[in-house]
This record gives C-alpha cells, sequence and structure tokens, in this order.
C-alpha cells in the first residue's frame, strides 16, 4: 500500500511538473488610443508591416470590445478581470489601488504562479497601480520634443508656469527611434528578453502612441503623403443623445490647438498624418521586439496577444479622441498569436465573435493553467481560438459616466449598438440612442424610437437589462472630476 501511495505522489508530481514545463510565456503588446486603422483590418492607408505579419500568425478579433473608451479603468478592468461596474472606478484620475486593495491583479496571480512579471512602457495608467509585484519594471515616461521651435517654447511655458505642461499637438524631428519613448521602451524589452530568455515570465509592452502628442521621427511621417488622406464628414449623428460626444479638451489642451470651434481642413490633415505616422512608429518597435523573440529561439513557446486599452476619432462627428460609448471609441484591435502544442503555429484566421478585453484575463488563466484564480467577469475565449467560427456571446457591453450624476450604459449585438443614458443613481433613463453598424464604424442617425426599428430597439434593450437591470443598484462613482 505504501509503495502504491508513494507511486501515485510521483506520478503526480511528473503530471504537475510537465504541466508547468508546457505553460508558455507571454509577451502582451498594450497600445494606446489604437483603433482599427491597421492594414490586416482593411485600411487603405496604414503601414503596419509587422503588425499585420503577426495577424497572419493567429487570430484577429473582428468584433472585439472595451469595457469603458478611456485610459485608467479599461485598463484597469483588463487587467483585473472585473468590469468597471464592478471595482467600482470610470474615472481617469483614480488608481486602482485606492479603492480596491485586495483585489488579485494579472500580475499579482502570474507571480504567484511563479512567472518573472514585466512592466515596460505604459501598461497601467497610473504607474503607482501594482508597481511593486512585478519583477521588473520600466514605467512611462513624459513625452519629449526635439525640434528647437519646440524645445524654446516647452521653456517659455514651463517659465510662465503653464499647466498642464503641454506643446504642440505633433512633431517630427529628425531623431533615432530611441529618441522618443516608445523606442526606447522596445529597447528595454529587448534587453529584458535577452535577461530572462531562460525563464518563464509575462511581459507587457506599454507603447503609448499613437497617443497624443503625436510625436514621431520624421522617417514615420515620410511614409505618408499628407495631401493623400481625406477631412472625413464632420456630420455629427442625428439625434443623438447631448453628452454622447465629448468636448474633446484632451486635445484642445496641445499648444498649436485652438480652444473652440472645429479645425480647419490643413489642422486636420496634419493631425490624421501625424496619427498614421505614430501608428508606424510603433509597428516598427513591434518588429524589433518580434525579431529578438524569433533570434531568442523563444517564439516558439510564447504566446501573443497584441490589444489597444480603445478606440479613437480622429475627426470623425467633428470630434476627437475618445470618451464616449460611440463604436469608434469602444471596439478596438485584438490579435492572439499562439502555438498548437507549442509545435506548430495556428494558421491565420479571422473571427466575428464578440469579446471583450476583460476576457483576456480569464483566457490568460485557461492557456497559462495557472493555480488559485480569483472569479473574473470576463470568460476564456480558448474555443474562439480553436475554433474561430464558434458561435460566442450575443453581446458586448462598455460604460461611459458624465460626471457624477449621469451614466451611460451600451450594448452592441455586433450590428446594432443600443445606448442608454441613465440617472447614475435611480436608473431613469435620460436618453436612448440606437445606431446601425452592419457596413461601418460610423453612423449619422440615431434610430431610437423610430417605428421602423422598434423590433430592433426591444431586442436590444433585453440585452442591455441583462448586463446592466433598471433595478439595478446605483453606480458606485469615484473621484469623478466635478466641472469648474
Amino acid at each position: 500500500m505504501k509503495k502504491f501511495i508513494a507511486l501515485f505522489i510521483a506520478a503526480f508530481y511528473i503530471i504537475n511538473s510537465n504541466a508547468q514545463d508546457n505553460q508558455p510565456n507571454v509577451l502582451v503588446f498594450y497600445i494606446d488610443d489604437l483603433r482599427a486603422e491597421l492594414g490586416c483590418y482593411g485600411s487603405e492607408t496604414a503601414i503596419t508591416p509587422n503588425i499585420d505579419k503577426l495577424a497572419n500568425d493567429g487570430v484577429m478579433f473582428n468584433k472585439a470590445y472595451v469595457q469603458q473608451g478611456i485610459c485608467a479603468p479599461s485598463r484597469m478592468s483588463t487587467l483585473t478581470g472585473l468590469r468597471p461596474e464592478s471595482l467600482g472606478i470610470y474615472s481617469i484620475f483614480t488608481p486602482l489601488r485606492k479603492v480596491n486593495k485586495k483585489v488579485v491583479s494579472l500580475p499579482q496571480l502570474f507571480n504567484k504562479n511563479g512567472y518573472k512579471t514585466i512592466s515596460i512602457g505604459k501598461v497601467y495608467h497610473h504607474g503607482i497601480d501594482d508597481k511593486n509585484v512585478w519583477t521588473t519594471y520600466h514605467g512611462k515616461e513624459s513625452n519629449s520634443y526635439f525640434k528647437p521651435e519646440n524645445i524654446a517654447l516647452m521653456n517659455r511655458l514651463k517659465e510662465e508656469g503653464v499647466k498642464p505642461l503641454k506643446g504642440p499637438a505633433f512633431e517630427d524631428a529628425e531623431v533615432a527611434d530611441e529618441a522618443y519613448k516608445d523606442g526606447r521602451a522596445a529597447q528595454y524589452a529587448i534587453e529584458t528578453l535577452q535577461q530572462v530568455k531562460d525563464e518563464k515570465f509575462i511581459m507587457f509592452v506599454g507603447l503609448s502612441k499613437p497617443h497624443l502628442p503625436f510625436n514621431s521621427p520624421k522617417k514615420y511621417w515620410d511614409l505618408y503623403d499628407k495631401s493623400k488622406f481625406s477631412v472625413p464628414s464632420r456630420k455629427k449623428p442625428e439625434g443623438a443623445y447631448r453628452l454622447a460626444l465629448s468636448p474633446w479638451g484632451e486635445l484642445k489642451g496641445y499648444s498649436n490647438i485652438p480652444n473652440e470651434g472645429d479645425l480647419d481642413d490643413d489642422l486636420t490633415l496634419d493631425l490624421i498624418h501625424g496619427y498614421h505616422a505614430s501608428v508606424s512608429y510603433i509597428d516598427a518597435q513591434i518588429g524589433k521586439i518580434m525579431t529578438t523573440l524569433e533570434n531568442l529561439d523563444l517564439r516558439k513557446n510564447t504566446l501573443i496577444i497584441f490589444m489597444s486599452d480603445h478606440g479613437y476619432k480622429i475627426g470623425e462627428y467633428a470630434s476627437w479622441c475618445k470618451q464616449s460609448n460611440m463604436e469608434i471609441d469602444v471596439r478596438v484591435p485584438l490579435i492572439i498569436s499562439r502555438e498548437t502544442s507549442y509545435k506548430k503555429r495556428v494558421t491565420a484566421k479571422t473571427s466575428d465573435a464578440l469579446v471583450e478585453n476583460v476576457d483576456i484575463f480569464s483566457t490568460l488563466v485557461d492557456i497559462c493553467d495557472l493555480e488559485s484564480a480569483p472569479i473574473s467577469d470576463g470568460k476564456s475565449i480558448v474555443p474562439v481560438l480553436n475554433n474561430p467560427n464558434k458561435k460566442w456571446d450575443e453581446a458586448a457591453y462598455s460604460v461611459y459616466a458624465r460626471g457624477e450624476k449621469i451614466m451611460g450604459v451600451t450594448t452592441t449585438d455586433g450590428e446594432w449598438r443600443y445606448t442608454e443614458w441613465r440617472n447614475s443613481k435611480t436608473h431613469e433613463i435620460l436618453g436612448a440612442e440606437l445606431y446601425q453598424h452592419k457596413d461601418s464604424l460610423l453612423s449619422y442617425e440615431n434610430l431610437s424610437g423610430k417605428s421602423k426599428c422598434k423590433k430592433v430597439e426591444k431586442r436590444m434593450k433585453k440585452l442591455l437589462e441583462l448586463q446592466f437591470p433598471s433595478t439595478g443598484k446605483p453606480f458606485l462613482q469615484n473621484d469623478i472630476p466635478r466641472k469648474k
């Protein structure tokens, strides 16, 4: 009997050891402000060969959504597997650990499971969140300007005590990639990969572009001809709720952007040019890191996730940036590339399954066979990775608060987007929006209340109620800034 027990224990440890050995490394490219403006997503303007190559080596999701169209809450949701309404944080000003000290995050969980945990660049919006649980940490850096006129401007503004200190919204200096912060982030990633190549790791590489300011080396601007870009329609959705779009103060804070009115065509084209140059700049950094992964023979046992924290507007609806429940702000690119049995790569596939960034937590727990994982609001999308055509969720959900008293809740079924703006405490409906997005990220007519869409709206309202019941508890709002 003792011999049998000893053999059983030995077998258990061997099986467990093999399972641990088969745990893949994880490399996450976490991009800021990136909409699906990529060659692999059908863009006719974006030059992104390295991201396109990655998409050709995995599963590209056409219907991936974030839980909130703004940096901090979106990133917290990804890194904890909990929706903003579970975390109780909807504000960009509230660090995760100010409100949720005991929530188990991805770096904590991977750390407990024997992984080296690496944070490079912008991963959390607030660098103080979980800073001490990373085994390697290179935080996000401030923006830099290199043109003499911009350096002089920044010095003058600093002397004048201007805060927040922001220069022009774009720059195209003739400098090396490493002059700007994403080039340095790529270099840190390459150096760290060389150091941990013989260990099990999860590495987040947070690339800040194409976040404002659109500063990137001139060679990436030179990839594009400004005259070939088009100024998007400035038409706003007819019948949209009065607070559906933000006043894009984020862009107006830069020194060469007027505080009022629409931007003229020339400035609009400069910004569109800068956005594209920034995307090509981070594409090149991804290429360098992927080449290093291959050269170190790490690719065969490394899961790659390419994702964005939310979408973005570059002039559509006469608006800019994000901060809304609109389709263009909550739909994001998502690519997952892995090995099959760590020997043969998955062939390129696309999926129209409705998935959410909150699902990444459970997906990593599943693929990496992590122990002691907490309950998540998302669910593993491994079945979709195995079968991209698999029928999946009926809906995806997002939120956006307008101050302390109004909460926007929204859902999509992949074709229709239905949004309700509610009283944050009572759930009284203050306004509703229904948009069709069958063939476009944009929609110019609110169809809510239209007789021709009565059945559709009823069905979408039921989907919304599943996640946001009108009899639910008040939305918890922490540190939402008050209007001055």
